[in-house]
């Protein structure tokens, strides 16, 4: 099963109109206090740190640069070749590699953990903007690519932030400059139930070995120069063993 056509022209559209500057993107915060802070409650449990590092859904590549320079083998894999290439455009010295990956189709994560090996994956904020009906295809990708040795860090909006989101969407004066575009693209956030994201991994097979939750910091500012802050709940998973 593939991501339908909506969703893969959603976010083509979405990364094609996307500016190339740092903090342009509503999620693209700095790595210091976005993938610096996963990485170091992902680090402890990663029982081989030298597996690939697949950073699963990685739009323009801010936390996928960060990630190679603390892992050896990284790779930056997307639905969107626009995402890709402002990931590419802002990484001229090859730092990661870049993946064009349908993570909802079974036979292109079968082909790419046949090509990595087991591998580690860090995922940030994708399974609340899948469409219902890919979020399992999308945990099974997960537990193929992380095969018998990774282990699989994600960080996903808490059901919280709807209320927030939905707060700035309804703003008398209109949604955040920088929010706009995703619902202009038709792209919905925050509709996972928080106990939702550990029963598709669990379906998929990977034990849930930790999880907690973690204020999600974005680039967007509230009229007062605050930036907005959404919850979210992190899960670390991995085979039994």
């Amino acid at each position: 099963m593939s991501v339908t056509s909506r969703y893969r022209h959603a976010w083509e559209g979405f990364w094609q109109e996307a500016p190339d500057e740092p903090g342009a993107v509503f999620w693209d915060a700095e790595p210091d206090v976005t993938a610096a802070v996963h990485v170091a409650l992902f680090e402890p449990h990663v029982a081989d740190p030298g597996l690939p590092l697949v950073d699963l859904g990685c739009g323009n590549g801010t936390q996928t640069r960060y990630l190679a320079q603390r892992f050896p083998r990284v790779l930056g894999a997307d639905i969107s070749e626009a995402a890709l290439d402002h990931a590419r455009h802002a990484d001229p010295a090859g730092q990661a590699r870049y993946r064009l990956l349908d993570a909802a189709e079974k036979s292109e994560a079968e082909a790419l953990h046949t090509e990595l090996g087991d591998a580690n994956v860090y995922m940030r904020g994708v399974l609340h903007q899948c469409e219902p009906d890919d979020r399992q295809p999308l945990a099974d990708s997960i537990a193929t690519l992380v095969g018998s040795r990774g282990r699989a860090f994600l960080v996903e909006l808490s059901e919280a932030a709807r209320t927030v989101l939905g707060g700035l969407a309804q703003s008398p004066s209109g949604p955040p400059p920088k929010l706009a575009p995703i619902f202009r693209h038709g792209i919905a956030p925050g509709e996972v139930a928080d106990d939702a994201v550990p029963a598709y991994l669990r379906s998929a097979g990977l034990t849930v070995l930790a999880t907690g939750e973690l204020p999600l910091t974005t680039t967007e500012s509230t009229p007062d120069g605050e930036l907005i802050v959404l919850p979210s709940k992190w899960v670390l998973v991995g085979r039994e063993s």
